[in-house]
């Protein structure tokens, strides 16, 4: 009896490990994106908002002088980007915000101000 009950708990901790594993390594998603989210994150960032239409003349003027920073996962990147864009993914969520902003800034260097939001 002994060995059978051992064989219960150990298989309990294997299922509490999997589903803490599985809990703590999974996606978070927003459940809305709001356009107060997107200028909240800007003015925190220092990022300067642009719309399309301004980005696309900024880089047909000087394409070298822009750094973009694409946040989409790598998969979405895979399928079609700016060119001369750098992955860098994110999950669009407030946990993954936190846990990467010091990774993000060492990723964009001293001169973060180069970074534009646009919409």
């Amino acid at each position: 009896m002994k060995d059978g009950t051992r064989a219960v708990f150990a298989l309990a901790a294997v299922a509490v490990t999997v589903g803490m594993l599985w809990y703590g390594n999974r996606p978070v998603t927003l459940k809305t994106t709001s356009w107060e989210h997107v200028v909240a994150e800007a003015a925190a960032g220092g990022y300067q908002l642009i719309k399309t239409d301004e980005l696309w003349e900024a880089y047909g003027q000087d394409p070298q002088g822009l750094y973009l920073v694409d946040t989409r996962q790598e998969w979405e990147y895979r399928t079609g980007h700016i060119v001369r864009a750098v992955n860098f993914p994110m999950e669009p969520s407030r946990w993954a915000e936190w846990r990467k902003r010091g990774a993000l800034e060492a990723f964009l260097g001293p001169d973060k101000n180069r970074l534009m939001v646009f919409y």
